[in-house]
């Protein structure tokens, strides 16, 4: 059974201006864009969107932007993890007050709490915003790992549980959560936390967030559908070559996938600190990739899905991004 939420979740960076507020018109041409590139799903403000380097303020009025941009198209889902629960709690109220389809959530940050308190910061922040929920596994962010048996009572006390977001790339722990929902009989979606398809489509997974889709849209979308065609010589060959291009993307994360952006004409600002800018070797190195993947040549240019520049258009748009 294909899971209702199977597909790529789009989740886009978070776009300053050069004063370093945030430009929610630029926020709202990102959403445009990704959903006429497929995505399945919006998520916002998740880590590549900074989302610990925005106010409360800020991440509240970005699920209202969120929401007022997707005018429905697709589902919407805020981040609201937090390090207290009440704090959480607090957004997801607001999320579900703006219109947001539901909420991704984690473990509190830094605390490291036992994983009966862990269940219960799921059941009560979940309780508070009422709606569908993605639960957010990355043990690097939080020192805490979701198992399979706690996602099992989690699945069973949390109503609302539509989809799991595993970024711990530990397949043992993917395959046990996609062998748990199939026990269930549930329809869940299981995600990778980027790109990693081919190896986690095939024991159940459903999609994955996307690192890339700001950057090469076509690519994620033709790997996902190989993967879920079983059409593995295909999915083989993309999945290379989103491996290639998501190690690049992940230096300096989110700034170097700001940088290619930004060479493909949808410019967005910088990252904040303590995030740092790419050197001009960086710069570089990161043009040349683009280039070597096909990323520049065919993959869309500016904020409309159809376009393809010829070279010199391309040429053109790289050095405004220099």
């Amino acid at each position: 059974m294909e899971a209702t939420y199977a597909g790529i979740v789009g989740a886009p960076v978070t776009p300053f201006e050069p004063d370093g507020s945030v430009d929610y018109d630029t926020f709202a041409k990102q959403v445009d864009f990704l959903i006429g590139c497929g995505v399945r799903a919006l998520a916002h403000p998740m880590h590549i969107g900074e989302s610990l380097n925005l106010t409360d303020g800020e991440r509240r009025d970005l699920a209202r932007a969120l929401v007022e941009a997707a005018a429905g198209r697709v589902p919407t889902f805020v981040h609201v993890s937090h390090a207290g629960t009440g704090l959480a709690a607090d957004l997801a109220r607001h999320a579900t007050r703006a219109g947001a389809t539901g909420i991704v959530l984690m473990p509190p940050y830094h605390w490291r709490p036992e994983l009966a308190a862990v269940l219960d910061h799921f059941a009560a922040v979940a309780a508070a915003g009422g709606g569908s929920l993605i639960a957010y596994n990355n043990p690097a962010a939080t020192g805490v790992a979701l198992s399979a048996s706690l996602l099992g009572e989690m699945l069973d006390r949390v109503p609302g549980v539509v989809a799991i977001k595993d970024a711990s790339f530990d397949m043992e722990v993917f395959t046990d959560f996609c062998a748990l929902v199939a026990e269930k009989g549930r329809d869940v979606a299981v995600y990778t936390g980027v790109e990693h398809l081919l190896t986690s489509v095939p024991v159940g997974g459903a999609g994955c967030f996307s690192a890339l889709s700001e950057i090469a849209p076509r690519l994620v979308q033709e790997l996902y559908r190989a993967c879920a065609r079983a059409e593995v010589g295909k999915a083989r060959e993309l999945q290379y070559r989103a491996r290639r291009l998501l190690k690049l993307a992940m230096h300096k994360y989110p700034a170097t996938i700001k940088y290619a952006m930004a060479l493909m004409g949808r410019p967005v600002g910088e990252a904040r600190r303590p995030i740092a800018p790419l050197t001009q070797e960086e710069k570089a190195r990161v043009r040349s990739e683009l280039e070597a993947l096909g990323v520049l040549q065919g993959e869309p240019h500016g904020w409309s899905t159809g376009d393809r520049p010829s070279a010199e258009d391309a040429a053109l748009t790289g050095a405004r991004a220099l």
